[in-house]
C-alpha cells in the first residue's frame, strides 16, 4: 500500500463530493433555463455547456491555468483584490472540476425537466404555488432518475479526472494529488504495485456506483410500471 494512500483517497473523494454538490446547486437553474427557455441565445449556451465534452482536458486546464495566474486581468483581480491564488490549490482543482464536469450534470437534468409534463407545473401555479415550491414539491420528485444520473455521472467522472487537475494543481501530496495523478506518478516511477492499489480502488468505486445506479433505475421503472 502506498504511504500516502489514504490521504490521496480522501482528497479524491472530497473533490468528487464537492464537485457533485456544487454542480447540483448550479446545474438545476441552468438546466431549467435550457429546458424551458426560448431565447435565441439558447443554442449558444448549450454549446458552451457541452464544450468540455469535445475539448481535450489539457486545453481547459491550460486556459484555466492562465486565467488564474497574475499574467491575466482575471488572475490579477483574484489575487490582488480577493486574495485568491487558485493555481496548485484544492480550490483551483475544484473550479477546474466544476468546469470540466458541468455537462455531465446539466444534460441529464435538462432531459429530466423536459420529460416532466408542463401540465404539472401549470397546475401548481394555478393553485397559487410559487416557482420555488413547484420546483421542490412537483418537479424534482418527478425527475429522481435524472437527478441520480447527473449526480452519479458527475461523481464518477470527477474521480477519473486527470488532464485538468494535472494542469491546474500539479501533484502536491495532501493538496492536489488525487488518485488519477497518483497512478501516473507511480507508473512513471515504475512502482506498478502501488499504481495498482490506486487503480483497483477507482475501479471498485466506479463499479459499485454504476451497479447502484442501474439497480435504482430498474427499481424505479418497475415501480412506475
Amino acid at each position: 500500500m502506498p504511504p500516502d494512500y489514504w490521504q490521496t483517497l480522501r482528497l479524491t473523494l472530497a473533490l468528487a463530493s464537492c464537485t457533485t454538490a456544487l454542480l447540483l446547486l448550479l446545474g438545476l437553474p441552468l438546466a431549467y433555463a435550457l429546458a424551458h427557455g426560448r431565447s435565441r441565445l439558447k443554442p449558444l449556451l448549450e454549446a458552451v455547456v457541452s464544450l468540455p465534452l469535445v475539448l481535450p482536458p489539457t486545453v481547459i486546464g491550460f486556459y484555466l491555468l492562465l486565467a488564474f495566474s497574475d499574467s491575466t486581468a482575471v488572475g490579477r483581480f483574484l489575487i490582488n483584490r480577493l486574495g485568491l491564488s487558485l493555481n496548485f490549490t484544492f480550490a483551483g482543482i475544484l473550479v477546474g472540476s466544476l468546469v470540466y464536469s458541468l455537462p455531465f450534470m446539466v444534460q441529464p437534468l435538462q432531459a429530466g425537466f423536459q420529460q416532466v409534463p408542463r401540465a404539472l407545473s401549470e397546475a401548481a401555479y394555478t393553485l397559487g404555488k410559487s416557482r420555488l415550491t413547484t420546483l421542490w414539491r412537483v418537479l424534482l420528485p418527478n425527475m429522481k432518475p435524472a437527478l441520480l444520473n447527473g449526480a452519479v455521472l458527475t461523481f464518477a467522472h470527477t474521480l477519473g479526472e486527470f488532464g485538468v487537475v494535472l494542469m491546474i494543481g500539479g501533484s502536491l501530496p495532501g493538496r492536489t494529488r488525487v488518485a488519477s495523478i497518483a497512478i501516473y506518478d507511480e507508473v512513471q516511477s515504475l512502482r506498478y504495485d502501488q499504481a495498482n492499489a490506486y487503480a483497483l480502488t477507482l475501479l471498485a468505486v466506479a463499479f459499485v456506483i454504476l451497479v447502484a445506479l442501474y439497480w435504482f433505475t430498474r427499481k424505479d421503472a418497475d415501480r412506475l410500471s
